[in-house]
């Protein structure tokens, strides 16, 4: 891989890994590769998405799997300069972007949720996974998503507390969907 053609992303946006294609002549191969880019999800959070939905597929991979996979590898020799960098910052403000798919996984219609958390300027915990539970609407797993986020910052702060570095402000929760906004400031 070291002399591929580099890829821009790491994911083809259009289409979704599905359980459809021959099987892969080595599976053993393609567990290893997927095994390794997990660990560098740890620094590289922008393949954490196109990570997780190859090792969806470690227990029966197909060749499209593992053309994704390779897609990856070819993104990540593309941008070897790039990685987590943590610096000063002003602001030691916690707030989170939370996502959802609704019904992203062609094959279980469940969604995928995820979301960011950034101290001041500094992404310091992020997550993308499948959910659970089918989601009857997006409202919901928007909500769900927005649910992990807050979750994600309550210990945040809790360990900010603990470490006597407490945030001087609420931490701000960011969500794209009105109905989900709406469903979580009522309190009832």
């Amino acid at each position: 891989m070291a002399e591929c053609k580099p890829s821009s992303t790491p994911v083809d946006i259009n289409p979704k890994l599905s359980a459809d294609g021959p099987p892969v002549q080595d599976p053993s191969d393609y567990r290893s590769l997927a095994r390794a880019l997990q660990w560098l999800t740890f620094t590289r959070p922008d393949i954490a998405y196109a990570v997780q939905q190859v090792c969806l597929h470690m227990h029966d991979p197909r060749e499209p799997h593992l053309a994704a996979l390779k897609r990856i590898l070819r993104y990540v020799r593309d941008t070897l300069p790039l990685g987590l960098v943590l610096q000063p910052s002003r602001s030691g403000d916690l707030t989170v972007y939370s996502d959802a798919d609704w019904a992203g996984c062609p094959d279980t219609r469940r969604s995928i949720l995820g979301y960011a958390v950034f101290l001041g300027d500094n992404l310091v915990s992020w997550s993308s996974k499948r959910q659970n539970t089918v989601s009857r609407s997006s409202v919901e797993a928007e909500y769900r998503a927005v649910a992990n986020g807050v979750a994600e910052v309550t210990w945040l702060r809790q360990l900010l507390l603990e470490l006597h570095a407490p945030p001087r402000r609420a931490s701000l929760v960011y969500c794209d969907n009105i109905s989900a906004v709406y469903m979580s400031s009522n309190p009832v």
